[in-house]
């Protein structure tokens, strides 16, 4: 079931709209967001939402695209944005991939829909935007071409997904904890206050989020290294410290899972 949110304009600062769209079946309530400031938009939500995105799009009339990583949820729109001749921006790890229609389970396919394909030029570390400054800092972890968009200029900082929640309880197979966590130190070096995340929307006090977040994952892994040590295998510990189960590991046949929380680690203690 498709629930459309709302738009509008988040934040103390003025000039962030945003739209927000949600699916909602098996047991799982995803949101999904995209932000537009200054010209930029940050993020194009996914292919099965386009009936709520296309229209903000079209309304924000952006000079251009910054994507946060090739996930489809944030990739769902790129190629509409770019037949209205708009151009797309992002970390060129995946820029090939996303030449070809994606190809991903079908849980996935059923939540975002099938993501057209698009092509994309290289984000640069810097830009211009209509009036203010941006810096594109690679915050990998969640996806190996993350980065994350802060706007110099007035502080505020378009996480895509590297916050999504302070007490992170599943990943995806792909995920490494690890590179997030240093990915949350490297980002804690940049001012920012507000924040906008692609899943939690509007986060007003985003630097003590991120610190909560890091400070979460930081005891985690040394959770995880101590029972490691006390001789206990990947499955002890998973038990130990996620005893529940999550429809979203059930419904996607453990691609989401917190297993992968644990092995991520396990490999980074070696």
């Amino acid at each position: 079931m498709m629930i459309f949110k709302g738009s509008g304009v988040l934040g103390d600062q003025s000039g962030v709209q945003y739209c927000q769209a949600m699916n909602k079946g098996l047991g799982v309530t995803l949101n999904c967001y995209a932000f537009e400031t200054d010209g930029v938009l940050i993020d194009t939500g996914a292919h099965s939402l386009r009936q709520f995105f296309r229209p903000f799009i079209d309304q924000a009339q952006p000079d251009f695209v910054a994507i946060t990583h090739y996930h489809e949820d944030h990739t769902g729109n790129a190629a509409y944005c770019a037949a209205k001749g708009i151009p797309i921006y992002m970390d060129p790890l995946y820029a090939e991939d996303c030449n070809e229609r994606a190809r991903y389970p079908f849980y996935r396919r059923l939540f975002w829909g099938s993501r057209p394909a698009f092509s994309s030029e290289k984000m640069p570390e810097t830009f211009s935007s209509r009036h203010f400054q941006w810096r594109a800092v690679q915050t990998p972890g969640h996806a190996a071409d993350h980065v994350s968009l802060l706007n110099e200029s007035t502080g505020q900082l378009f996480s895509g997904d590297l916050f999504v929640s302070v007490k992170q309880k599943v990943a995806l197979r792909e995920e490494n904890i690890p590179e997030t966590i240093r990915s949350l130190e490297t980002i804690l070096e940049y001012d920012f206050g507000e924040m906008f995340c692609c899943h939690a929307g509007y986060v007003k006090d985003g630097k003590k989020k991120i610190k909560e977040k890091l400070e979460f994952l930081t005891d985690l892994t040394g959770n995880v290294s101590h029972l490691v040590h006390q001789g206990l295998s990947a499955d002890e510990i998973q038990q130990e410290l996620f005893p529940k189960r999550y429809p979203i590991s059930r419904f996607s046949r453990g691609e989401w899972d917190s297993k992968h929380i644990i092995s991520s680690i396990l490999t980074d203690i070696g």
